[in-house]
């Protein structure tokens, strides 16, 4: 679009000459930004503006969304904080989070979700929502998803305690039964779990988790949640796949299931990663073998794959240090998401179009979420600036997460983030935080209420 010098606009912020990734593939224009939402892109010349970006050489990606995001807030804070954990979000160029439900208390009540709104409300740097957990008391679960910033229902048939465990069919195809948005389903069989966790005793290898938690706790539970949702007629969303067998099953559930992979089930693999890094490989579900990794790349490829998520689960080195299994399962990851993705963009198994969509409109579409994951006119202006160019080596020293460590230390990667711009405010300049903690409840196109005009 090109302006006349008599009516140059005024923008609040403007991005001059960065090579765009729009909806309809990369161009090099100009973006201004005006009430925190694009309004205009095109040729803005003549365009005056508070505060100007300078893009030229950069590229310009609609703001990251992490969809699995363990902020460890009431309860953990030794872990994470909600403060801490969004710096390294939009550090790494995330501008939105969903917030997973196991803390303590867990995020299964109205009071608790308000609760934790109400923290991220005054320590957030980015915006966010948090998931309600699904548990035993299911009844209120259809009014308590529709209130504002909540993310919709987590559903864990695995891996967490009691009051967070649907593991039985029953409990399962109620949990389906209430409520209409989209259900995030961790899948593991719990029964499977705990007949072979005599493989794993005190002192086992810590590569022995992956024969534990082996693809058929991974693929019984993904078919079993397929078959019930199909029952109640219930969408959900798989999320983290691990394995060959669970791409299959979701290539032929795309009417009715969405789908993620983390980064590090397509970065590492075992039994490398385990030699290599220890229990700091140990999450849920298990990394597996290449042969697994390469079947998730295929996904990726075939379009089975919706979005790519972090899984960010932070711990303390002391926590991980402990003897298998008594150690921990997980590893921080939303600071280091984009930077991961980009190298592999880098090493030409996706392009910059793809990994947009799976780090920002595949998780927005997903989840519904109202103004979010694109550059258009009218939508949020979320913005990352990355410089493709860079070369960086990630260090524990850049992770910002009170577990101060991450597994792709020592890891060379092509391309970084520089600036990271939330609702037109710029957080992050030349890597470091400049703006100010403006982080907001996000909105979802399918919670919102008609309201009277």
């Amino acid at each position: 679009m090109a302006w006349s010098k008599a009516l140059a606009p005024h923008f609040d912020l403007l991005v001059r000459g960065g090579t765009c990734v729009l909806h309809r593939g990369l161009a090099r224009v100009d973006l201004g930004v005006l009430g925190g939402r694009v309004a205009a892109i095109g040729e803005l010349e003549t365009a005056s503006a508070t505060q100007v970006l300078d893009a030229r050489r950069l590229h310009v990606l609609p703001g990251v969304i992490d969809t699995q995001v363990h902020l460890r807030e009431p309860g953990f804070e030794a872990k994470e904080t909600i403060r801490s954990g969004t710096e390294g979000a939009v550090l790494g160029g995330v501008t939105s989070v969903l917030e997973l439900p196991d803390t303590r208390p867990p995020t299964t009540t109205a009071a608790a979700l308000e609760d934790k709104i109400s923290r991220a409300r005054e320590r957030s740097w980015c915006d966010f929502a948090c998931f309600l957990g699904a548990s035993h008391e299911v009844d209120e679960q259809s009014r308590l998803e529709r209130l504002p910033g909540c993310a919709g229902v987590a559903v864990y048939m695995s891996g967490q305690p009691r009051q967070l465990l649907v593991d039985d069919d029953e409990l399962l195809l109620r949990v389906l039964g209430r409520g209409h948005r989209r259900l995030s389903v961790h899948c593991e069989d719990e029964a499977r779990v705990l007949a072979r966790f005599a493989l794993v005793e005190a002192g086992a290898e810590p590569s022995a988790h992956a024969q534990w938690r082996d693809v058929d706790v991974a693929a019984r539970a993904t078919q079993r949640l397929l078959g019930l949702a199909r029952r109640a007629g219930r969408r959900v969303h798989l999320m983290h796949l691990s394995s060959a067998e669970e791409c299959v099953l979701a290539a032929h559930n795309r009417d009715l299931a969405t789908t993620g992979v983390t980064v590090h089930h397509l970065t590492l693999s075992a039994p490398g990663c385990y030699e290599r890094l220890g229990t700091r490989a140990q999450l849920l579900p298990p990394i597996r073998d290449e042969a697994h990794a390469a079947a998730l790349w295929q996904a990726v490829q075939d379009g089975v794959i919706d979005l790519v998520a972090s899984d960010h689960s932070p711990h303390s080195l002391e926590d991980k240090r402990r003897e298998y299994p008594a150690s921990p399962a997980g590893a921080p990851g939303v600071q280091t998401l984009l930077p991961v993705m980009l190298e592999h963009v880098h090493a030409g198994r996706l392009g910059l179009t793809h990994l947009t969509e799976l780090l920002a409109n595949g998780p927005a579409r997903a989840y519904s979420m109202a103004r979010k994951g694109r550059i258009a006119v009218g939508l949020d202006a979320d913005l990352c600036l990355v410089d493709l160019a860079a070369e960086r080596t990630i260090e524990d020293s850049w992770i910002v997460s009170r577990s101060a460590w991450t597994p792709y230390a020592g890891m060379r990667v092509h391309g970084w983030p520089l600036a990271t711009v939330l609702r037109g405010q710029v957080l992050v300049r030349d890597g470091q935080l400049v703006g100010e903690q403006d982080g907001a409840p996000i909105r979802f196109a399918d919670a919102l209420r008609m309201v009277a005009l």
